[in-house]
């Protein structure tokens, strides 16, 4: 057989998934989201003002879907940026 010098051998993590991030809301048993929270709400935005997606943030569904709205009353109410100024 050939010798693939050229590719580095797989050791470790074969088939394995990346481990799920728990959701910090059901941890610390926070029933609701207030978007009067800014300074939790700000973890959950990016630099540009976007909300980040579940996948990315590890919060439960429940708890992203009040979060989304957290922050939507946020910037409502000119607590949080819509965008940020180039």
């Amino acid at each position: 057989m050939q010798d693939r010098g050229d590719k580095p051998e797989r050791k470790g993590r074969k088939g394995r998934r990346p481990r799920r991030r728990i959701c910090f809301f059901c941890v610390d048993k926070i029933e609701k989201v207030e978007y009067k929270e800014v300074g939790k709400l700000r973890k959950y935005i990016t630099e540009r003002g976007k909300i980040l997606p579940r996948r990315v943030s590890g919060c439960c569904a429940k708890h992203q879907r009040q979060l989304t709205l957290a922050i939507k009353r946020a910037r409502h109410v000119a607590l949080l940026p819509f965008t940020v100024a180039e």
